[in-house]
């Protein structure tokens, strides 16, 4: 039975567009890999974080919490590609297709790795700016709404 060829291209293009849930770990370790099965679940939870903004306002913060797992695991997937796309066609072959001819990787991982650097920054910059936003405004509001309910309370005596 022969190995199956695994592409250094079609792994980093499935990290770059659908690596936030495993599938370049499936590709390349089939379905029985434990990790490939654990990206789902933070990105699934995260995309429940967005749901729960779009529905119930920004002021929900179970969503500040959520959020950013789906951005660290978008940072996470585009990482993967780029160390996909950035790794020797030697050491490929010799990881992934041990024994079989090498097969250049041409310009279409090289794209693959420059969309991921873009995608990548994007999600690490938003993830980073949205919770340090957060982080902030809830330490503004505490003691706005402290100072408030002592206003009230004096205001009632």
């Amino acid at each position: 039975m022969t190995a199956t060829y695994r592409s250094k291209t079609i792994a980093t293009w499935l990290a770059l567009l659908l690596g936030s849930l495993g599938l370049h770990r499936f590709y390349l370790h089939g379905l029985s890999d434990k990790w490939g099965w654990l990206h789902p679940w933070p990105t699934l939870i995260g995309l429940y974080g967005l749901h729960r903004m779009d529905t119930l306002g920004q002021d929900d913060r179970l969503a500040w919490a959520l959020i950013p797992l789906l951005g660290l695991m978008l940072v996470c997937a585009t990482l993967t590609g780029i160390v996909y796309g950035l790794s020797s066609d030697s050491d490929w072959n010799a990881k992934y297709n041990p024994g079989q001819s090498a097969r250049p990787s041409g310009w279409a991982v090289i794209i693959a790795v420059i969309a991921c650097v873009m995608l990548g920054g994007i999600s690490l910059m938003s993830t980073i700016a949205f919770s340090a936003q957060r982080y902030f405004e809830s330490q503004i509001e505490s003691p706005a709404l402290s100072d408030s309910s002592n206003s009230s309370a004096a205001a009632a005596k």
